[in-house]
């Protein structure tokens, strides 16, 4: 195994790094793209201005999910291929992704309820459906998600979906990156660019500890999937605005205390036409959003408003008995999506599709506009598969039939069981581990599936953790989120590699940084730039 703190920017800053591809921006996109390429073999640089997924991809609704609204938009297109990609994504990852049933009362003032069964009945069969149970009518009375909400509300329809750690898919996508052959490099930004008819020049300027250095980077190919800020690396890079303009949406969620008991999650239809989710968030929890607003400032610092808060408090009111209020919120994040403009009168009401800006006037340049988290991987093996071309590399693509790292809880191929068995496995990893308080396994097997034996590595007791550095928070975690998954900071881990910020003490966070800074000194690095 590397050096934990080794830096691949080691070689120095006057040094030229050469590589097939580099990658600008390190959300989903970015990290999926990265990871395609280096699988076919590529030599790829992946460079983030901060933390691994720290802005849009992080701020979703959590969702793997083919867009049930969107039906209504006509995107019949859009809803086939999300569809699909959803049971590639849920056998892939069944640690941090699993279904989760939608029961979706039936306001009559809305909707009415032929057209929900209609879309329903569209929704079940636009594409293959494998192991995910079919949509119904049900008796809210009589269901079990029903006593949450008004008595109001008799009737209602469920249907499936699934959920991510948003995140950690994100983290996991640079991981098997990474561990393909790729450089991963955040808190690196890219300050100016060279275009050559055969290669690209690049200077990143690096965030070192507070130090700024800078390196030289040659590429054959760029790739700007740099989300929000795509339209402004393009211009970067080629002198012009991107023909196709981005629309840029904020979206809001809040995090309330536990509205219901159950597993189920609910969608609310507005009067305004808009939709709203209510689901199970981190045991203690209830998830609701999103807002959909114009958004004009700067993507790095986003935050929800009031108006947005009261929104969303007014919604699940019209359908919770618990009736909640701002001051009930615990936690809300917001993130600005990279939309493409479609001339939609309203913002949820543009599209959620992606465009892939091919552009070989030159070293060739792929620009990634829009999209969503549920096709991503489709998006990036698209991506590849232009790239990998215009490279003379042609190599064909690999990722549906791949797990992500971690995911190979019943082997390297991906299917059903893992999603199917998913607890059974984890009785197995406190078998294997009886010394584990159950709590702490099972978060560490949502988090990081068979990695966790990485984690574990010649532990046999609680003391062979190291210090408790928070509740639940042990010094092996902390280690392995620095070597392995790029964590350099108390946020990044509590509210990022984790969602332990939640559940924690105030001043947790001074008592983290203060570990991470001396496991750093220790080491005689002054930042972690790249894992083990």
């Amino acid at each position: 195994m590397k050096d934990a703190y080794r830096s691949d920017a080691d070689a120095g800053a006057d040094a030229l790094r050469e590589c097939d591809v580099l990658v600008v921006g390190g959300g989903i996109n970015g990290a999926g793209i990265a990871r395609d390429l280096a699988g076919r073999g590529m030599r790829v640089l992946l460079c983030e201005k901060d933390d691994l997924g720290a802005h849009t991809s992080s701020a979703s609704s959590k969702l793997i999910h083919g867009g049930l609204r969107y039906l209504e938009h006509r995107e019949f297109g859009l809803v086939r291929k999300a569809l699909a990609e959803r049971e590639v994504l849920l056998c892939s990852a069944a640690h941090i992704m699993h279904p989760l049933r939608f029961v979706m009362p039936h306001d009559s003032s809305q909707r009415p309820a032929w057209l929900i069964r209609a879309g329903l009945f569209l929704y079940d069969r636009l594409a293959p459906r494998a192991f995910l149970p079919p949509s119904s009518a049900v008796e809210l009375a009589a269901h079990q998600a029903g006593g949450a909400l008004k008595p109001a509300f008799r009737r209602g329809f469920v249907y499936s979906d699934g959920w991510v750690d948003d995140a950690r898919l994100v983290v996991l996508n640079a991981l098997d990156a990474h561990e393909r052959g790729a450089t991963v490099l955040t808190h690196t930004r890219c300050t100016a660019f060279e275009r050559h008819p055969g290669h690209w020049t690049a200077t990143l300027g690096q965030d070192e500890g507070g130090r700024q250095r800078s390196m030289r980077v040659r590429a054959r190919c760029l790739v700007n999937a740099a989300g929000p800020w795509a339209a402004q690396v393009a211009r970067a890079a080629t002198g012009a605005a991107p023909r196709r303009r981005l629309r840029l949406v904020k979206g809001s969620h809040i995090v309330v205390p536990r509205l219901f008991e159950h597993k189920y999650a609910y969608i609310f239809q507005h009067p305004d036409g808009r939709i709203v989710f209510a689901m199970p968030y981190e045991g203690a929890f209830t998830l609701i959003g999103t807002t959909d607003v114009e958004f004009q400032g700067d993507p790095d610092t986003v935050a929800i408003a009031g108006t947005e808060t009261a929104y969303l408090c007014e919604l699940a009111n019209r359908y919770f008995r618990r009736q909640i209020a701002p001051a009930d919120v615990v936690w809300s994040y917001s993130g600005v999506r990279p939309l493409l403009e479609d001339e939609a009168a309203s913002a949820s009401a543009a599209t959620r599709d992606y465009l892939l800006g091919r552009d070989s006037a030159g070293a060739p340049l792929l620009s990634v506009f829009g999209g969503k988290i549920t096709t991503y991987r489709r998006l990036a093996e698209e991506a590849a598969d232009w790239v990998a071309g215009a490279l003379g590399r042609t190599r064909p693509g690999w990722t549906a039939r791949a797990v992500l790292p971690g995911g190979d809880l019943f082997g390297s191929t991906p299917g059903s069981r893992a999603v199917l068995e998913f607890d059974r496995w984890v009785g197995a990893l406190g078998r294997r581990h009886p010394w584990l308080p159950g709590s702490l396994a099972l978060r560490w097997a949502r988090a990081y599936g068979t990695r966790v034996e990485i984690l574990l590595a010649g532990a046999t007791c609680l003391d062979d953790l190291g210090d408790e550095v928070a509740p639940g928070l042990y010094a092996a975690e902390l280690r392995y989120l620095m070597r392995h998954e790029w964590a350099g900071c108390a946020e990044d881990v509590l509210w990022r590699r984790s969602k332990l910020g939640l559940h924690l003490p105030p001043g947790c966070a001074d008592a983290i940084a203060a570990w991470m800074a001396a496991a750093r000194a220790q080491a005689g690095r002054a930042a972690l730039i790249e894992p083990a």
